[in-house]
């Protein structure tokens, strides 16, 4: 996919005239861009924070990194002037009265740290609400570097930046997205607004690559993790929440915050499958029904394979759940796998899973090889 494949907006959306704030809002519609179903690399619940931004008068660079959809109140106002829910900078000016508007290379600047360092295949520049004050323009540029540099180690001119999304103008009140070609491993972003503005929010999805060292040293770690690699592939129903939520970190803080199906009628079973980190072989199994109080799935079993065409193995036989309840399982003598299934029954919702284990030598040799290949 080409950013030209993607829906393009451009220009001033209507001023608010009442009513929901979101329904004149441009967006690719209920399927949204083809990356969306990837992780959110940039997800502030992973780790991910805007650690420096050149300006940000009217709103706060935080914002750009909240879960939720922006929010709109038509009557906040600061001694500043409207308060809007993203980042938001202040006018530029030109040298003086005879140039008032800003240099084509007058920018502003945010620096993110992504909470999950890997290869990105989107971004979305997300402008809800900023109508007329958006940024003409926008672009991204990543970087990889290790452990935790400051705003002004990123900054010194030996740090390489890799253009992800070259200066494109964007539209206000849209998602704005962008398809990223680049085959590498990105710790950091820059996003760029042109010559300055509003972006509400920032999501930067794409496929974790943990770093092998680290893993190697914790021994046994949890290897469904979205943050250690693991990756939902697919699920039987994504009604009311998103299956990823049971590979987020920590636990769940509200219903919502796990998975949860719609209603079951007749036979049948909800079940989500998963990509290990890499080849594993599982020792412990956390089944967290958090917060799930009256739609708890009532049973579930575990299963895996070994590759893409392996047959599927029963790890854990079906058992009985507890609703909002940690369950924990031993495994003996669990053979090695890439993938795992859980089944529940007959619907309802799970907060977490955790598979706790350890990867195998030629496990541990895939990693390696596609960490070097991807850091170059």
């Amino acid at each position: 996919m080409t950013t030209a494949d993607l829906p393009r907006y451009t220009g001033d959306a209507s001023p608010y005239q009442g009513g929901d704030p979101y329904a004149d809002y441009r967006t690719p519609g209920a399927t949204g861009f083809a990356f969306t179903h990837l992780p959110d690399l940039a997800d502030r619940r992973l780790g991910a924070g805007v650690i420096a931004a050149n300006d940000e008068f009217f709103a706060e660079r935080e914002n750009l990194l909240k879960p939720e959809p922006a929010h709109f109140d038509p009557e906040a106002f600061g001694h500043k002037g409207k308060i809007m829910d993203g980042w938001e900078t202040r006018r530029r000016r030109g040298t003086d009265g005879a140039h008032p508007f800003p240099a084509d290379e007058d920018h502003d600047w945010a620096l993110i740290r992504l909470g999950a360092p890997g290869v990105i295949r989107g971004i979305v520049v997300d402008t809800a609400h900023f109508r007329g004050n958006y940024p003409q323009s926008v672009s991204v540029e990543g970087a990889c570097v290790e452990g935790s540099p400051s705003p002004a180690e990123l900054l010194a001119d030996d740090v390489v930046w890799t253009p992800l999304v070259p200066r494109t103008a964007i539209g206000g009140h849209a998602a704005n997205g962008f398809a990223v070609q680049a085959e590498r491993r990105f710790t950091h972003l820059r996003l760029n607004q042109h010559p300055d503005g509003g972006v509400a929010r920032l999501r930067v999805h794409g496929e974790v690559v943990p770093a092998p060292g680290w893993l190697a040293a914790l021994g046994t770690f949890d290897v469904a993790a979205l943050e250690n690699g693991g990756q939902v592939e697919d699920a039987s129903d994504r009604f009311y929440s998103s299956p990823t939520h049971t590979i987020q970190p920590g636990r769940s803080r509200k219903m919502d915050d796990g998975w949860e199906t719609r209603r079951r009628r007749g036979t049948g079973n909800d079940w989500v499958r998963y990509r290990l980190t890499e080849q594993s072989v599982i020792r412990a199994v956390e089944i967290d029904t958090g917060y799930l109080k009256g739609n708890s799935a009532g049973w579930a079993g575990l299963f895996g394979r070994d590759g893409e065409s392996g047959e599927w193995i029963e790890l854990l036989p079906r058992t009985r759940l507890q609703p909002d309840t940690v369950h924990r399982f031993l495994l003996d003598d669990a053979p090695a796998v890439t993938h795992a299934r859980i089944d529940i029954f007959p619907d309802g919702g799970i907060a977490r899973l955790r598979l706790h284990g350890s990867l195998t030598e030629d496990g541990a040799r895939r990693l390696t090889a596609r960490y070097g290949e991807s850091t170059g």
